[in-house]
């Protein structure tokens, strides 16, 4: 597989099957100058350009092209961790765009608040630079102690006003969500203060139950974080996080769909029950393309055997060594359909953090992200944009 930039000059890529915003285009073909979708259609009435790829030659009978993918909870790749710096960052990234993962927000895990600060500025800086990043997620420290996974419990506390006030002006707006437990003593008012911020507020790491998850939602939360992990499952008396998520309309539910922290029959049914509001996201942990071993994920020690990684204190799934792809053909294979498979990785995600209306489609306008896939789902090529102005 190769990466490339569509940044400056024209280019055409034709007799693909375009999956894009649902639907499926037979014999498709789309057209990139200097970044931006400027034309698409069908067959052969495309024009001239610098550079002309088919699809089907270039990746086989049945290559789809898709929209790049958005993943917006991911902590590293390649052996590199996102919270460990600039560099550290480039390294996990260029893994996983070459996976098909044009774009990706930035997931930091638990910290003091003086680290979390510092990272989430040094993320922003990264944004005026690296056209990939699109922002920071703080996965912590507002979190249940009960429910602290692969986060050091140590570090979790109570969402203060003045202490989210400060991460999300060191974001200088570019902090696109932050996960919380809307139970803890001031969630709800934290949750009120960070979507008045112009950030997302996500549901997780939680003991919340189906009530207090409607609140967290009455309150502006529009994501559910890695839905069933980390949370209340769904008991038929007790319906938990995850039903209250999947029955309101303007809520996102992020999946991972490793096989791991949720089951294929589970896969379908989070599809199933919020159709359009699915975010197949990885949490991949620095292991992602990296090989079995000790790795640390923040303040916690992880173990990974097989592809799973595990804390070592607690044996608490610590993340995935998911890349976007494989989540498409686990989403596939569990039965869910491509178009909606592929909206989970493009749209949908790129709703959930407000950026919409330039990245996850491949409409005429919207920046040239976009990837080549074969019949079975492997990446091709993959094209990426310039610099999201948002």
């Amino acid at each position: 597989m190769s990466t490339h930039s569509s940044a400056t000059g024209s280019l055409v890529v034709h007799s693909a099957r375009i999956v894009d915003r649902g639907e499926i285009t037979e014999d498709g073909w789309l057209r990139i100058e200097n970044g931006t979708v400027t034309a698409r259609g069908t067959g052969a009435d495309w024009s001239p350009a610098d550079e002309v790829i088919d699809a089907a030659a270039v990746a086989g009978p049945g290559a789809l092209l898709t929209p790049g993918f958005v993943d917006i909870h991911g902590h590293g790749g390649a052996g590199a961790s996102f919270d460990d710096g600039v560099e550290a960052i480039r390294t996990g990234r260029d893994l996983h765009r070459a996976h098909g993962t044009t774009r990706a927000v930035v997931s930091l895990v638990t910290a003091s608040i003086d680290d979390l600060a510092r990272n989430v500025a040094t993320i922003a800086d990264l944004t005026e630079t690296d056209a990939d990043i699109l922002g920071s997620h703080l996965e912590g420290p507002f979190l249940d102690p009960g429910h602290h996974g692969a986060h050091e419990p140590t570090l979790l506390r109570h969402p203060v006003a003045a202490d989210v006030a400060r991460l999300l002006d060191a974001g200088r707006g570019t902090v696109r969500q932050v996960t919380i437990a809307p139970e803890l003593p001031g969630g709800l008012d934290a949750i009120r203060q960070i979507v008045a911020g112009g950030s997302a507020a996500a549901v997780g790491h939680t003991d919340a139950d189906a009530a207090m998850a409607v609140a967290a939602f009455e309150a502006g939360a529009s994501i559910l974080t890695h839905a069933f992990n980390a949370m209340p499952g769904i008991h038929h008396r007790a319906p938990g996080p995850v039903l209250a998520a999947a029955a309101d309309h303007r809520v996102v539910l992020e999946a991972i769909a490793d096989n791991v922290h949720l089951d294929p029959h589970v896969i379908k049914l989070v599809f199933d029950s919020a159709p359009g509001r699915v975010a197949l996201i990885t949490d991949a942990m620095a292991a992602a393309g990296s090989a079995d071993g000790h790795y640390d994920l923040g303040a916690v020690s992880v173990t990974v055997e097989n592809g799973v990684a595990r804390a070592d204190d607690t044996g608490s799934i610590a993340g995935s060594t998911l890349t976007q792809d494989v989540a498409l053909r686990r989403a596939v294979a569990a039965g869910v359909e491509l178009a909606e498979a592929v909206r989970a990785l493009t749209e949908t995600p790129a709703r959930a953090i407000g950026c919409s209306a330039a990245l996850g489609g491949l409409r005429i306008g919207m920046l040239g992200d976009a990837v080549l896939l074969d019949a079975e789902l492997h990446v091709a090529r993959v094209w990426s944009g310039p610099r999201l102005l948002a």
